[in-house]
């Protein structure tokens, strides 16, 4: 009965109004990140602080180096505590040694910094998209395929932590430090300054290019992993019916065709990187020449300018080395800041999804008795696409609703409204004379228990799917409800007992141990209401005796709800409701529905010929 058409939850940015709107939207998402870097300060401003005093002291070095090649090598000055010959020497190298070890420690402590503000940040934002994740309404995970969301809670969130530890604070850190350097340069000799930067137009040029190629290159790259996670995941949980059809050649076929744009995607980034890399070096190369010229043409200007000029060369050599190597990495820094915040919008995506569960209700009795009315209940899944329409029953406390009906014709539905996981849009549903929306949702679910035909079971000891990690819950009641339900000597069997790695999603069970097991569950929690979907649909004869035993047991002193395709499970029940095309048909004990010959009795006549065929 689930929608299975619908979109997923997708976000993409307007780029209908160009590119002020883009940059618009990419400072709000920027905004945004920052504010989970809130609870932070200390961390934020220290990192801040500490871009600041890297870039004020980025020129120090170039500095030293010229005093000491032109005032201690030159003139071979004494130093102001040491007075003998290279004293001046002596301790400018000293303090050339204190602020390497000073900028040593400094950028540590930033890149700790920024990566730990980044990963708390990670964290706490993880939090809160898993929060808002499993306060999302039911119908939210019918339109949106289950890698999608754990793409955004693991690998769109992981690339946040990009923002902080190689993107914007980085990225700012780096622009300091070039102003800075640019500063020192210009104030020292700011037209060997020009002729050092001349080459510099080829560089921006080939920085814009490569940003765009490498942006491309890893929209394609993500691109492409979203495929093949989707592919791998999707084929090794299908596994079994692909080697049974004998479609390993051909899923191989449409593996290396996804595989083969992932590579491709790769080698476009990496041709990328091969060609700006040697593109920087070029221009470093070319910058250092120019310098070399200088130094030619002033030697060959005059002697004592020539000497003049050794420490400011020097000074500069290095000052270009500390120019380029920010320059070297910040057009990358620029890509990973965009693709963080692509991330972060994709990920705001579902924190601003306003489909979720509401829980304002207050009721909370001490105790409930399971009475169940449906007044005019109208219901569609999509828009007005009704798939139960004006349904009207009732059930007394303890009583037992047996509903039956084709496929399609609304049963999933209705239970699926009595706990409110969907929410209908004419009619009520009242429970012990109280509608269902009046009541504390986690009140409400407590007391209802429901049993699948599609058991799910978590990676775990059978203890933990039984209780669902309930400390509450004790081993005694564990074992004493297992004894009820018959499944205490199977379990005790198993290596480890109660402690017995069923593994995901139940793998070493048999469906009919598993939907024991979801029995023992059911009764642990001992609910008013008791709903049970298809339960011995599709088990074998003997584990049918079992689990129909479990259902006498558990329905006892409880109002329950059977869903059923094998009518002969169902003659027992105080009432049973025969659905057609999301309409009630018919209603009544089994006598009175088969005297009718109406629906009921056309249905069981089916079964009865497909049984005898």
């Amino acid at each position: 009965m689930l929608c299975k058409s619908a979109k997923p939850i997708t976000f993409t940015p307007d780029m209908s109004k160009g590119t002020t709107t883009k940059k618009k939207l990419d400072v709000a998402v920027l905004k945004r990140v920052f504010r989970f870097a809130a609870p932070y300060k200390r961390k934020f401003y220290s990192s801040i602080f500490l871009a600041i005093f890297l870039a004020v002291i980025a020129p120090i070095r170039p500095l030293l180096i010229q005093l000491t090649i032109n005032t201690g090598i030159k003139n071979n000055t004494v130093g102001h505590f040491l007075k003998g010959p290279g004293g001046f020497i002596i301790e400018i190298t000293i303090i050339q040694l204190l602020m390497l070890l000073v900028e040593t420690v400094c950028r540590f402590f930033f890149t700790f910094t920024t990566a730990s503000l980044g990963q708390s940040v990670v964290k706490d934002l993880r939090i809160t998209t898993y929060n808002k994740i499993v306060h999302l309404n039911l119908s939210q995970f019918d339109k949106t395929p289950i890698g999608t969301l754990t793409t955004r809670t693991i690998n769109d969130i992981e690339s946040v932590n990009d923002i902080f530890s190689d993107g914007l604070i980085p990225i700012i850190a780096d622009m300091l430090s070039i102003i800075s350097i640019l500063a020192y340069m210009f104030v020292a000799d700011w037209k060997l300054t020009l002729i050092c930067l001349a080459p510099f137009p080829v560089l921006i040029i080939a920085t814009y290019y490569f940003k765009e190629s490498v942006n491309k290159s890893f929209v394609r790259v993500r691109n492409a992993v979203a495929a093949l996670n989707a592919f791998v995941q999707e084929h090794i949980t299908g596994m079994a019916i692909v080697q049974a059809f004998a479609s390993e050649k051909r899923e191989q076929q449409k593996f290396n065709t996804i595989n083969t744009e992932h590579r491709n995607a790769n080698v476009r980034s990496i041709f990328a990187y091969s060609v700006f890399f040697p593109v920087v070096e070029l221009v470093s190369a070319l910058s250092i020449g120019l310098l070399v010229w200088w130094a030619g043409m002033q030697a060959g200007v005059s002697t004592e300018k020539a000497a003049n000029a050794g420490g400011i060369i020097t000074s500069f050599i290095l000052c270009l080395n500390l120019l380029f190597r920010p320059l070297r990495v910040i057009a990358d820094k620029f890509n990973v800041l965009q693709m963080g915040v692509i991330a972060s919008e994709r990920v705001f995506a579902i924190l601003d999804n306003e489909d979720v569960m509401v829980n304002d209700g207050t009721q909370a009795p001490a105790t409930m008795q399971g009475q169940i009315q449906f007044n005019d209940v109208w219901f569609a899944y999509i828009d007005e696409r009704y798939v139960l329409k004006n349904i009207n029953f009732q059930i007394k406390a303890g009583e037992t609703l047996a509903i039956v009906g084709h496929t399609g014709s609304g049963k999933t539905s209705i239970i699926s409204l009595i706990n409110r996981l969907y929410h209908i849009q004419k009619g009520s549903i009242t429970i012990d004379g109280i509608n269902i929306n009046d009541y504390n949702a986690d009140y409400l679910r407590s007391k209802i228990g429901i049993v699948l035909q599609d058991v799910f079971l978590f990676s775990g000891s059978v203890m933990d799917n039984v209780t669902l990690r309930n400390d509450a819950i004790t081993k005694e009641a564990v074992v004493a409800a297992s004894k009820l339900i018959g499944l205490h000597h199977f379990i005790e069997q198993l290596p480890g007992g109660y402690d017995y790695n069923v593994m995901e999603r139940g793998a070493t069970l048999s469906l009919g141990q598993r939907q024991l097991l979801s029995f023992v569950r059911a009764l642990l929690y001992n609910p008013a209401i008791l709903i049970l979907d298809e339960a011995t649909s599709s088990v074998d004869t003997e584990s049918e005796a079992l689990i129909q035993n479990a259902i006498d047991t558990l329905i006892v002193g409880r109002t329950s709800i059977v869903i059923a395709h094998r009518l002969s499970t169902i003659r027992k029940a105080d009432k049973i409701l025969v659905l057609d095309a999301g309409e009630v048909k018919e209603m009544g004990t089994h006598a009175e529905l088969m005297a009718l010959q109406g629906h009921y009795y056309q249905l069981q006549k089916m079964q009865f010929e497909k049984q005898e065929s």
